[in-house]
């Protein structure tokens, strides 16, 4: 089995989403960089919880937890599937209670990164919280 690279992605600006930018070309040449993954995890910064929290959902929403933005930001669809068994498979590997919680969507930490890394939306994604209880120690643990 060959594990994939572990990639931090800051969003920055939601606008990164519809912009032409140097980020966004940056985003967009990592698809020649690494191999295609079979699925993803994103820890999104913007579903901060009370203890950890992992969608399972088929085919979770698109989320738009931001405002004041123009109403092109708001028409992106990120379509992705999700997959509960890669959710299921995640919450065992951690060390701490994680709850299934498909009350979120994929929020524009997730989708304003990966709509121009993977804009056709063809790969299983899961979306993890941050425990806003946990310390950094435990959140590596």
């Amino acid at each position: 089995m060959n594990n994939m690279p572990v990639l931090f992605v800051g969003h920055g600006s939601p606008m990164n989403a519809i912009e032409d930018n140097k980020f966004v070309r940056e985003w967009e040449a990592l698809r020649d960089i690494i191999p295609k993954p079979k699925a993803i995890l994103s820890i999104s910064a913007h579903w901060y919880t009370r203890g950890t929290k992992i969608m399972d959902e088929e085919a979770p929403e698109t989320i738009y937890d931001m405002y004041g933005f123009p109403d092109e930001l708001y028409k992106i669809v990120y379509a992705a599937k999700g997959s509960p068994c890669l959710a299921h498979k995640t919450a065992q590997m951690i060390n701490r209670p994680v709850e299934i919680d498909n009350s979120w969507g994929y929020d524009h930490g997730t989708w304003s990164v990966l709509c121009r890394i993977y804009p056709k939306a063809d790969i299983p994604l899961v979306q993890l919280s941050i425990d806003r209880n946990a310390s950094m120690q435990e959140h590596y643990n």
